[in-house]
């Protein structure tokens, strides 16, 4: 486990042919084809490594069944486990596409709509897909050699790749997908050229094929090298190897909410006086930053500080960042009171602020010294997927979909404990709001409040000023009509 408590993102993509088609598991008689125009949830595919040759992989629809060829190329996809006739290899292409080759049979895996069979003795046009990351783009990158994180160097204008744990926004990273291949965005919008500079577009230096080896990522630029951490500050861009080492290889990690507590006092939450904490600094610095790690079970939370340890219940109510493992003292019931939040410890009582700051869980009910405004910090960029597909704007009205597979980066503005969303500055800066019917435009010359619940690991839901939530209706649309907090009203973020 790395130091961030983060586990590397599980690989699921969409595999695209050559007619611009996805490969798609049916829900009925696991029948596979390629006839879908879009990334859904039938055309998602998890890969899966062998545990003794990490050269062979495994295709594992969203029905948990596996890709599997015979010998005389039929594909079927409902084996419940790994057999031999599910075992395959990639075959990466310059152009970043892969051919799928039955260990078994040595036979490639093509076709088009209801035609498909792995039975082609060499790899044509027809046996090649594009891969198309089906995760949430954004990311922390750790260096799989160095074991450290990437972020933004604001002041030498690069990505480097010295963090000890993904602190801040910083440590953002957005992928890209553009015709197949990949940018890397830093939280202030740039991209990464190939000779690490930071470019405000993208174009042929920024876009990377995305490659596998041992369960991790590689980063091919338009030259055919690989990103890799160079010199002391670990400046990420491409070196000489044209074939990805230990140097060249990276994971991707969920990005866990971090977050700054404002008390009734007008002052920040913060450990710059030892363990204990207190509500007594004006500035946000990384002592008043913490991480939000929402359990998914209790969807209790943990505060974890920039050194690494939890808040934590100790004697007497007192509240202590000192903890360095997860115990039932470290986990807070988190309660959402429209623009502010309350924290229940576990000796059932709720935090609230004394005189001189000090955070104390001594009280049975809450008023104004229990509530905290709660700011996101992480998120400036904002990528919502539901369980429909990502929020992305319509072609061609002011309203806003929700189920498209590929997606807009919005801007997320803080506004005294609620927020404005709007477009990005230069393309569309205008703001969401919810009209007189329920939809969510986003064509609004003025900012209208939401608040954000970050209520799951991973999903938060957004109440508009109405009271009511944001959810996907069954047309892919963004309504602003939600009663209650259903599956279509929870965002990956």
């Amino acid at each position: 486990m790395p130091a961030n408590g983060n586990r590397p993102l599980k690989l699921q993509f969409g595999l695209i042919n050559h007619d611009s088609r996805y490969l798609t598991a049916e829900s009925f008689g696991f029948k596979v084809n390629a006839s879908a125009p879009s990334l859904k949830k039938k055309q998602i595919w998890t890969l899966e490594q062998d545990s003794q040759d990490t050269q062979v992989v495994f295709m594992r629809s969203h029905l948990g069944r596996y890709l599997a060829s015979d010998k005389d190329g039929k594909v079927t996809c409902e084996a419940d486990g790994h057999n031999s006739d599910c075992r395959f290899l990639i075959v990466a292409q310059s152009d970043g596409r892969w051919a799928l080759q039955s260990e078994q049979h040595l036979r490639f895996f093509g076709g088009s709509r209801d035609y498909l069979s792995c039975f082609a003795q060499i790899i044509t046009d027809a046996e090649l897909w594009a891969v198309h990351l089906a995760l949430h783009p954004q990311a922390n990158l750790l260096s799989v050699a160095r074991k450290r994180y990437a972020h933004l160097s604001a002041d030498d204008g690069e990505i480097a790749v010295d963090m000890n744990i993904p602190w801040g926004v910083a440590a953002l990273l957005t992928l890209v997908y553009l015709d197949g291949k990949y940018c890397l965005k830093t939280c202030d919008s740039r991209f990464l050229s190939n000779d690490g500079k930071l470019l405000t577009q993208s174009g042929r230096a920024t876009a990377y094929t995305l490659e596998l080896k041992c369960g991790k990522l590689a980063f091919k630029d338009c030259e055919g090298k690989y990103l890799s951490p160079m010199g002391p500050t670990g400046t990420l861009r491409s070196g000489r190897c044209s074939k990805p080492g230990k140097d060249e290889l990276f994971d991707l990690e969920e990005s866990h909410p971090q977050v700054v507590l404002m008390a009734a006092n007008g002052r920040y939450v913060s450990l710059r006086q030892g363990v204990s904490l207190a509500a007594n600094q004006e500035d946000e610095t990384d002592m008043e930053t913490f991480q939000m790690e929402i359990d998914k079970e209790t969807r209790k939370c943990t505060f974890r500080s920039s050194q690494g340890n939890y808040w934590a219940l100790v004697a007497h109510g007192g509240i202590q960042s000192s903890a360095t493992e997860l115990s039932a003292n470290t986990m807070f019931a988190v309660e959402w009171l429209d623009h502010k939040v309350a924290l229940k410890a576990n000796n059932g009582k709720y935090i609230c602020i004394k005189k001189n700051g000090q955070l104390l869980a001594v009280s049975d009910s809450i008023g104004e010294d229990e509530q905290l405004t709660l700011k996101l910090i992480n998120r400036p960029m904002l990528i919502l997927r539901g369980e429909n597909g990502f929020i992305c704007h319509h072609k061609n009205s002011n309203a806003l979909d929700a189920s498209r597979s590929v997606y807009d980066i919005f801007t997320l503005q803080f506004s005294n404990g609620a927020y404005n969303i709007k477009g990005q500055a230069g393309v569309d800066g205008r703001f969401w709001y919810v009209n007189s019917t329920g939809l969510v435009c986003s064509d609004g010359e003025a900012p209208e409040d939401f608040s954000l619940e970050l209520l799951e690991h991973g999903r938060l839901a957004i109440r508009c000023k109405n009271g009511k939530y944001l959810r996907g209706d069954q047309g892919g649309t963004l309504k602003g009509d939600g009663h209650s907090l259903s599956s279509s009203a929870l965002w990956e973020y």
